[in-house]
């Protein structure tokens, strides 16, 4: 594999030292170091934004499939045998029309999928793929992740203000209290990571799941609580079934979203299943070892972590998403609304001191 790649890397390493050579030449020996630092974020931000593209174009693809096996009926099929049906889906909506309504308030209807957007991107910034794949290792990336995530709801709220609907504001009013209601749980969840770890960096979170046992050093096992409140807590915050009660067809025609169409409407489209990756890969670093391998280190070939483990685990858990999806029916609101503020906050609270207990104990055998 290195020998394939070797070309590569050489072509990489002269263009490189070719742009490095230009930009001397265009800003001068003092701000070129920097300018080409600027260059490689953007390297960087790009490597990782369009393959994130792909994988929810063709998230969308795999989630029609696979509820279509679930229910014994046929997925997409017809546009290049369903392989080209995510792009035919984005083609129609690039051509179809934008329609403010009259009564809207034109800026702000065009903000609310930009802000509903942007923090489903900046998350990724802190997302270690491996040891050394990460844009940024912050000390704080988890407290990052809380942070820029909890904008989300801004988005939601602005477009069911800005578009003048009873309909659509009283989506964006229903979503946004179930969205900072399931934020608390997922907030407390994440506190038991943190007394896990020891850290607030995700890398090292992942770090202090490695051990000789694989599997059986992921904080899963001592954390199960917290990794089942902050699945279905994912679930909640990402407007999926059965909580999408922002876009319960029969109450409130479609929710937040019911005056957009065309490219406005996919980006809240993209937002969502954007938030459901990112929740994947979150749950997979913080519950699931990240990049390590279930098998123990021992273990030729299988034993040895990577890129590919963590894709999986994101896969398992995108097709949880999926799979909640095909077989549950919608929740009520105030089931919704009981659910998180006097089942799941109780329940983490409840963990959070039962694990700082245990973890004065010699019990507690996950310190790395």
């Amino acid at each position: 594999m290195t020998a394939l790649l070797q070309p590569l890397v050489n072509l990489g390493t002269w263009a490189w030292g070719l742009l490095g050579a230009l930009v001397v030449g265009l800003c001068g020996q003092d701000f070129a170091p920097y300018v080409l630092y600027a260059i490689w974020i953007l390297i960087l931000i790009v490597c990782i934004v369009v393959p994130l593209m792909l994988c929810m174009a063709y998230l969308t693809l795999l989630e029609r499939k696979v509820i279509g096996w679930m229910q014994v009926r046929h997925g997409p099929n017809r546009v290049g045998y369903g392989w080209l049906q995510p792009i035919a889906d984005g083609l129609k909506l690039l051509v179809k029309e934008i329609i403010v309504p009259a009564g809207a308030s034109k800026f702000l209807f065009v903000l609310a999928p930009i802000m509903a957007m942007m923090p489903a991107l900046a998350a990724w910034a802190v997302v270690p793929f491996g040891p050394e794949m990460v844009l940024s290792n912050i000390d704080a990336g988890l407290l990052y992740i809380m942070a820029i995530t909890s904008m989300g709801v801004y988005g939601v709220i602005v477009a069911g203000w800005a578009s003048n609907s009873k309909y659509a504001f009283l989506g964006a009013l229903r979503s946004a209290a179930q969205i900072v209601s399931y934020e608390i749980a997922m907030g407390f969840a994440l506190v038991g990571v943190l007394m896990a770890s020891q850290s607030l960096n995700l890398v090292e979170i992942v770090n202090s799941q490695a051990g000789k046992y694989g599997a059986l050093n992921w904080f899963f096992i001592p954390l199960f609580p917290f990794f089942l409140v902050y699945l279905i807590a994912g679930v909640a915050e990402t407007n999926r079934a059965p909580f999408d009660v922002a876009e319960g067809e029969s109450e409130i025609v479609a929710g937040f979203h019911v005056e957009y169409s065309g490219m406005m409407f996919s980006v809240f489209f993209l937002a969502e299943y954007i938030n459901m990756i990112l929740v994947a890969t979150l749950c997979s670093i913080m519950f699931l070892g990240g990049w390590l391998s279930p098998f123990p280190d021992s273990w030729p070939f299988l034993g040895v972590g990577g890129f590919h483990w963590l894709f999986a685990k994101v896969f398992f858990v995108l097709i949880l998403f999926i799979w909640f999806r095909a077989t549950f029916p919608r929740y009520r609101y105030d089931q919704i609304m009981r659910l998180g503020w006097k089942v799941f906050i109780p329940v983490t609270i409840v963990w959070i001191v039962v694990l700082g207990a245990w973890m004065q104990t010699p019990l507690w055998v996950w310190w790395k």
